[in-house]
């Protein structure tokens, strides 16, 4: 059983409890309304044709029931732990700084918030699963503006932005056909995996020093714990001397969580993000490229690149990533036709039937792929100017 189902089944569990005593209540203030406004004092009038004034418990009652809209963010905000914690004077106003800066440009936060859409419900899963900060599932924000595809001028890639050498130990796979570092799932276990090793391993489960660790290295954190203790210091991340970068990170982690707490407060619009994860998992046992499962599958190849990254070629290859992301609407008898390596009833089922548009397709070259007229696929699809077809447009084949 899933964290997620065993968190839902506890909470309908806890919330018949509850809705069960304030219906047992409200009848019990029912009965109590009855006898104190039913009649005037000294009355023999029968209280059953007595008309009941409701009290302001009944009045509420179904109000309070009301549940807030769930959605990614507000999941998120749950899972936050580092919210109410309070900072010495100088550690606030370093977070303080980066909150002035990340609001005096709202637009950036809403691109990236906006970039953010296909990952953030997804790693939010992830991070809640492990019992970790929420504030944890915002370190892409910091590190890659949430870009599974950044790269910087030092040679870290993905979403967090692991350099080679760091990738290769974590076992992330890197050739000339995928790039672990650059897919979300695999990338964002080792993530989670590395700062719960470094919290463990160096500093007795402080997240906060496992975090500047994952920026600038463990031992460059470790001198300067040892430094800030032999000061007197307790030697918590706020304490230390570090690099200007890593002095930085924990307060822009701080920040832009702060603002998704509270956003109306900072004057930052989020984008609607559900709260179930917008992407399905596909196992594959045979390569497939991602032209192929896009007319397979029936979704746009683009939305397949989008999100999988870490296929530098366009296609899958099981020897080097099993897994394939897409979009999570994909018909699940069709998911397991093609995890299973039945391609060719699928492209039976599909493929004869309809074409998805491609960059470069013209309307000749698709009927001449499939030997059909061109004037007809122009009939059966009421084509007003053959040369206005898009890619990701759905072509019939046969005018059914």
């Amino acid at each position: 059983m899933t964290y997620r189902t065993i968190r839902q089944r506890l909470m309908l569990s806890a919330g018949s409890s509850v809705i069960m005593g304030l219906m047992l209540a409200a009848a019990a203030s029912s009965q109590a309304s009855a006898q104190t406004y039913g009649a005037s004092p000294g009355s023999t009038t029968s209280s059953s044709t007595t008309p009941l004034y409701p009290s302001p418990f009944q009045t509420h009652f179904w109000e309070s029931l009301e549940l807030e809209p769930q959605d990614a963010w507000t999941t998120l905000r749950t899972s936050f732990q580092w919210q109410e914690k309070t900072l010495p004077v100088e550690a606030q106003a370093r977070v303080d700084k980066w909150i002035e800066h990340y609001r005096s440009s709202p637009e950036n936060i809403a691109t990236i918030t906006e970039r953010a859409t296909p990952w953030l419900a997804w790693i939010t899963q992830q991070v809640s699963e492990r019992g970790l900060p929420g504030e944890v599932a915002l370190i892409p924000f910091v590190e890659s503006s949430f870009d599974p595809g950044a790269r910087s001028h030092r040679g870290a890639a993905g979403l967090w932005q692991f350099m080679p050498g760091t990738g290769d130990a974590l076992g992330l796979v890197r050739n000339g056909n995928y790039d672990g570092r650059l897919d979300v799932v695999t990338s964002t276990g080792a993530a989670l995996d590395y700062l719960e090793m470094q919290a463990d391993q160096w500093y007795e489960g402080d997240l906060m020093l496992s975090l500047a660790a994952y920026n600038a290295g463990a031992g460059t954190v470790n001198r300067a714990q040892r430094q800030a203790q032999g000061q007197g210091l307790n030697g918590d991340y706020w304490d230390l001397s570090l690099p200007y970068e890593t002095m930085q990170y924990v307060p822009k982690l701080k920040a832009i969580a702060t603002i998704i707490n509270n956003p109306d407060q900072y004057g930052v619009n989020l984008p609607e993000i559900n709260i179930d994860p917008a992407f399905a998992k596909v196992q594959l046992a045979q390569a497939v490229s991602l032209s192929e499962a896009s007319q397979l599958l029936d979704v746009s190849k683009a939305a397949l690149v989008e999100l999988n990254p870490g296929l530098l070629n366009g296609s899958i290859d099981p020897r080097s990533a099993q897994t394939l992301l897409v979009p999570e609407q994909v018909d699940t008898q069709v998911l397991a036709q093609l995890s299973q390596g039945n391609r060719q009833t699928l492209a039976q089922n599909n493929s004869a039937h309809t074409h998805r548009v491609e960059r470069g397709d013209s309307l000749s070259a698709i009927a001449a792929r499939y030997n059909i007229d061109q004037q007809d696929l122009i009939r059966w699809n009421a084509i007003d100017r053959p040369s206005a077809i898009q890619p990701g447009q759905l072509l019939t084949l046969s005018g059914r």
